[in-house]
């Protein structure tokens, strides 16, 4: 995409509304202040309220943890753009001294919105070998995609750690089908061995971590040479399901389908190839943005589809935290076929570990259809959980449903305290 690279200083109002579409790099100093460069742009710019409803941004928020106001100055920048009614690409992205899984998640973002999500990763992940040990569909029979629950192991049991809100990063890998095909239509052997980037590989290994080239494009090549010109296969992101005490790692995996009717290149290893026993790439990446509440406070839950993988994670933690006051909100099409660990949920409501559960389920009619109506049933309800204190997560998709219940939220209790609800965190969201 072309683009224009512009000191935030140098950025007007005009310039943002010329442009449609604008990415923000912040970095914070002090304790929670923008840098001194970026200062005329909030007088000029945000705080004389220029009207930007043309605008579409992302903002990737540069700062430390240590500090009080962790990235301070991205976050009121995307608070400002909200209100000047500018419209989000994607979720605030925030960055803890260049952590490089925090990069990768802004680039997964990046390549979606650019039509490009198979491009290397910037900064490959280091994983380590977890071995698949269940994998069941969900929802056969289902109108939509088949939905998959996954559980892993780790070969070292000492990197069983993680917290609900946490990432796996999954290092998808080809078909071994489609990795034959290629060596032999090449005339080159699996284990023939190779060097990239200072390591040796099998040829048929590292094939099965990049992009197939066409056999036509490398015909004559020799093994070291087609090593040579791999790109790998970028990571994919799935919210984690479980808690270390599970035993397992667990992901519910849509299969997803390319426009051109091929399977995605993550859900269709995961779903189709990995074999059972056999080893994944994984890596786990903190996702403190989306870590639990305190137990004291109410937990507002809201998602759809395989988003209720990570609001799993939370209730799991919530009952073990001795945490009764939930409401989980959830959506998918139809009650019989898609309505994702049911037994689990419905046991956790009946013995109170849910006090309120509304569902939507779009192919079954009704008046709520899907999840952002059934969270504007009760207004009166959802203001009384919010005035005593309840914390609103939301998992699952950024079309429709996230901006839908966004949309609720700021109906029922007013832009200005949502703002506020997102500055404090009390409203958080792990949308894709």
């Amino acid at each position: 995409m072309r683009v224009r690279l512009r000191a935030l200083g140098q950025v007007d109002g005009a310039l943002l509304a010329a442009s449609g579409s604008a990415l923000f790099v912040a970095s914070t100093t002090g304790e929670g202040d923008p840098p001194d460069p970026a200062l005329p742009f909030l007088r000029d710019v945000l705080d004389a309220r220029t009207p930007l409803h043309g605008l579409r941004y992302a903002v990737l928020a540069l700062g430390d943890r240590s500090y009080r106001h962790y990235c301070g100055f991205g976050h009121r920048l995307d608070q400002r753009l909200r209100q000047a009614g500018a419209t989000p690409l994607f979720d605030l992205v925030e960055v803890d001294n260049g952590d490089n899984g925090a990069l990768r998640h802004w680039q997964h973002h990046l390549g979606v919105v650019a039509g490009a999500p198979e491009l290397p990763d910037w900064a490959p992940a280091r994983y380590d070998p977890w071995r698949l040990a269940e994998r069941r569909e969900l929802n056969p029979g289902s109108a939509g995609a088949g939905a998959w629950h996954l559980a892993l192991q780790p070969d070292d049991p000492g990197l069983a750690r993680w917290q609900a809100g946490d990432i796996a990063e999954i290092g998808p890998r080809n078909a071994p089908a489609a990795v034959d095909a290629l060596l032999a239509a090449l005339g080159l052997r699996f284990d023939a061995a190779v060097v990239r980037d200072g390591e040796r590989h099998a040829l048929g290994d590292l094939l099965s971590r990049s992009h197939l080239p066409a056999p036509g494009v490398v015909r004559g090549s020799d093994a070291q040479a087609l090593a040579s010109r791999l790109e790998p296969l970028p990571h994919r992101e799935y919210s984690i399901a479980s808690l270390p005490r599970d035993g397992s790692l667990q992901l519910l995996v849509r299969r997803m389908q390319r426009p051109d009717g091929t399977p995605g290149l993550g859900s269709a290893w995961l779903c189709d190839h990995a074999p059972h026993g056999g080893a994944v790439d994984l890596r786990i990446r903190g996702n403190t943005n989306f870590h639990p509440p305190p137990a004291a406070r109410p937990m507002i839950l809201v998602g759809n589809g395989t988003g209720i993988a990570g609001l799993r994670a939370h209730l799991k933690a919530r009952v073990v935290a001795g945490a009764r006051r939930n409401w989980l909100l959830f959506g998918e099409r139809n009650a019989d076929r898609d309505f994702f660990h049911r037994d689990e949920i419905e046991a956790w409501r009946d013995s109170g570990w849910i006090e309120r559960l509304d569902l939507a389920f779009s192919r079954d009619g009704g008046a709520c259809r899907y999840v952002q109506d059934a969270s504007c049933r009760d207004p009166a309800v959802l203001r009384r959980w919010i005035d005593d204190g309840a914390v609103v997560y939301v998992c699952g998709s950024l079309q429709g449903m996230a901006p839908g219940v966004d949309a609720t939220l700021r109906d029922v209790l007013g832009g200005p305290r949502v703002d506020a609800m997102l500055a404090d965190g009390s409203y958080r969201r792990d949308v894709y």
